[in-house]
């Protein structure tokens, strides 16, 4: 291989000098951001300038364990270097300058890092050489030198003919990392906790992806181990960096499936510099009322569709009423020794003027009281009285007008609205006529969903998707406001009326769209990406397939695609570049009763035979007893799902360097950890065991989709463990 690992090397110990020096030089700047001052004009700027060096100071932390740089670029003196002529740059996570402000260490986002990533020889972008570092605890082991121009290639093959050596030789072109050892070590490097950052590792079509322009929205159709969640965090990471005035002002989020997967990719954006992004799931997004229900399926997908919105636009506009039925004699305005008269004709035209402008509710009730007193204005003008804005403000402010507005334009509680579809036949069959069938509408009564009837909203147990209306109920009264920038990660799974409530945090800005159509799971999964970008508002979104697959060995890949012709019609199978000997094994077990204490000898043999993470995964309903039986034999585990909430940290100073860095610190769990299926999406682990397949598949309607996403969490090894026959798919030729 072309990589030298000799510590005595003049070259390691060149650069090995240069990290030392780089970490001394990020040392003094934080220590410099943690030293200063916040004093502002007042309590508020002087809190604002404190925050603004707590965050400083934590996006400058040096975790010893892991390299400031992992390549350095070598441009040479052709036209294409343009300003980078003959210089010569080190590519890291975040950039690093000495005490006269020389960059040590340039931001992998930084213009001149891009071709680090996409350059080939075919497409030098101005480089002669391109190095790639291998580490070890912090430390250089080693390194790759591609020679990119022709010059340089001649004279690496110069070099190599005088020494006798491979060290210098070329590498493989960019965009194939099974070419590269370091690049292939970097891929495969065991792993403990949450997931890590992929800057070293980005290819040329994820690189395209992270580097979109802020305003195209974007969707990844992602097929396991392609990458998509870190491309889509790397992303909104580039944003920060090209836009951040942008995106501060306006605000970024990451939406994930649940806390376990936010859990999982909590460390990737603050190791990238990043701690000012969102993370929440779609249940906390819009959590204006509390979650404690779970609907029927057929519920669920009707509380689900886009027609739902219809639904309740016209349940909430049915409350205007019109002045001919409500205040026939119209309004009269008394304004010292004159009265002025609004007919109620004209009361009605102003009214559905109004509603033509195509405003919210809350906006038309806002407009109809000035809109009112501006008719009493004109008659008093016509009348020769003198009126100016305030006389129009106090007009609007006559209990006369605001008694009329409450009349015709009424208050409303978007959570009554709501409820009150589902208590009453009636209005539900009025706001749903032409949208819903009767069938569907029986479907999301209280009485179809819950055992017992609530009498109130406040005693009512709602669910996600009773959720998602309430905060369609809202938007559709007063317009939410909108992020600069949303990453919505395992899309695939989201319902129409999901899709809308994180489209309208988006709706002036971008959003990046993360999924694989073959793992949804739920009964209103998305059929299309076309689909989903129509209800989240982003139809001109951008498509873009990553099917290459560089984290899951072909073994595993091949052996889960067998599923997809039945759980996925359609769906191109994906491919794999890591070939691993060993990383597929599947035993039958003869007897029920043996099947989990055989596992848990799996698991410790697991935990002794390589090192990094282990994911026992198991249907739902096995869960418990799997952990049991771990925890007699004295097998260290977790469970997903189950642990307690970190302790929040707080009263952090701008001198409190310990406390600033516990903040970002990464807790070690036990390596092994038993993953209910239902939340195995997303995540990742060295080693995986799977538990009896042919009960993941009959927990839930979209089984065959589930074991596809479980058999394809293993970055290195697969181990089957089974009693009851595989799926007939999987044992197939």
């Amino acid at each position: 291989m072309p990589e030298t690992s000799d510590a005595a090397d003049p070259v390691v110990v060149a650069e090995q000098s240069h990290l030392e020096e780089s970490r001394s030089a990020l040392k003094a700047m934080r220590d410099e951001a943690l030293t200063l001052r916040a004093e502002g004009g007042n309590a508020v700027s002087t809190e604002n300038l404190l925050a603004a060096l707590r965050s400083r100071a934590k996006a400058l932390m040096d975790d010893p364990n892991v390299p400031l740089f992992f390549g350095r670029l070598d441009y040479g003196d052709a036209p294409e270097a343009g300003e980078f002529h003959s210089e010569h740059y080190y590519i890291g996570r975040r950039h690093v300058h000495d005490a006269t402000g020389e960059p040590m260490v340039i931001d992998w986002r930084a213009p001149v890092s891009t071709a680090f990533y996409r350059a080939t020889p075919k497409v030098p972008m101005g480089l002669d050489r391109r190095r790639r570092f291998g580490f070890g605890h912090g430390v250089i082991t080693g390194y790759e030198d591609e020679p990119l121009s022709d010059a340089e290639k001649d004279a690496q093959t110069d070099a190599q003919t005088d020494s006798g050596t491979g060290a210098a030789a070329a590498v493989a072109p960019a965009g194939q990392p099974g070419a590269s050892r370091i690049l292939t070590d970097e891929i495969e490097r065991p792993r403990s906790g949450p997931m890590r950052d992929i800057v070293s590792t980005i290819q040329p079509e994820q690189d395209e992806i992270v580097r979109a322009d802020v305003n195209v929205s974007v969707c990844v159709q992602g097929a396991p181990g392609t990458g998509k969640t870190a491309v889509g965090l790397h992303r909104v990471a580039f944003l920060l960096y090209a836009h951040r005035d942008r995106l501060r002002r306006g605000g970024s989020l990451v939406v994930g499936p649940n806390k376990e997967f936010l859990k999982y990719i909590e460390q990737v954006l603050p190791a990238l510099g990043e701690i000012e992004v969102g993370q929440t799931t779609v249940d906390d997004l819009v959590a204006r009322v509390k979650i404690t229900a779970a609907d029927p399926p057929e519920s669920g997908v009707v509380k689900g569709d886009a027609r739902m919105a219809e639904v309740l636009h016209n349940a909430i506009w049915s409350r205007l009423r019109t002045a001919r039925e409500a205040l026939p004699d119209g309004i009269m305005i008394v304004r010292g020794s004159r009265r002025w008269r609004v007919p109620a004709s004209e009361i009605d035209e102003l009214i559905e003027g109004t509603k033509e402008r195509d405003v919210r509710y809350g906006a038309g009730r806002a407009m109809l009281a000035p809109r009112i007193a501006h008719a009493v204005l004109y008659r008093m003008e016509v009348a020769g009285e003198a009126t100016d804005d305030r006389t129009q403000n106090a007009v609007a402010r006559t209990s006369e007008v605001r008694k009329a507005v409450d009349l015709l334009w009424p208050a409303i509680d978007p959570l009554k609205v709501v409820f009150e579809l589902y208590a009453d036949p009636e209005a539900l069959a009025g706001a749903a006529e032409g949208i819903l069938t009767p069938e569907e509408q029986a479907a999301i009564l209280w009485t179809a969903t819950r055992p017992k009837v609530p009498r109130t909203p406040g005693t009512a147990k709602w669910s996600s998707a009773d959720a998602v209306l309430v905060d369609e109920a809202h938007d559709q009264l007063d317009r939410l406001p909108s992020l600069a920038h949303v990453v919505l990660d395992e899309a695939q799974d989201l319902s129409a009326m999901q899709y809308r409530a994180v489209g309208r945090r988006c709706s002036t800005g971008s959003v990046t769209v993360l999924g694989d159509i073959a793992q949804g799971t739920t009964p209103w999964a998305t059929p299309s990406w076309a689909e989903t970008l129509k209800h989240l508002g982003k139809p001109e979104a951008v498509i873009e397939e990553l099917t290459l697959g560089f984290r899951v060995p072909r073994q595993i890949i091949d052996f889960a695609a067998k599923l997809l012709p039945d759980a996925a019609p359609g769906l191109l199978p994906p491919t794999s570049v890591r070939q691993q000997g060993g990383s597929l094994e599947i035993d039958a077990v003869a007897g029920d009763a043996d099947l989990v204490d055989t596992m848990v000898t799996a698991a410790q043999l697991a935990l002794a035979v390589q090192e990094g993470s282990v994911g026992l995964i198991t249907a739902d309903a096995r869960a418990a007893e799997v952990a049991a039986a771990l925890d007699a034999a004295g097998v260290e585990h977790s469970v997903l799902g189950s642990e307690p909430a970190a302790p929040a940290i707080e009263g952090a100073t701008e001198t409190e360097a310990e406390l600033v860095e516990s903040l970002l610190a990464e807790t070690a769990g036990p390596r092994l950890v038993v993953v209910p299926a239902t939340l195995a999406k997303g995540l990742e682990y060295d080693q995986v065991l799977v538990l009896e397949p042919a009960e993941i598949v009959a927990a839930e309607p979209r089984g065959l989709r589930r074991l596809y996403v479980v058999l394809t969490r293993a970055v290195s090894r697969l181990h089957v463990v089974h009693h009851a026959p595989l799926p007939a798919q999987l044992t197939a030729r």
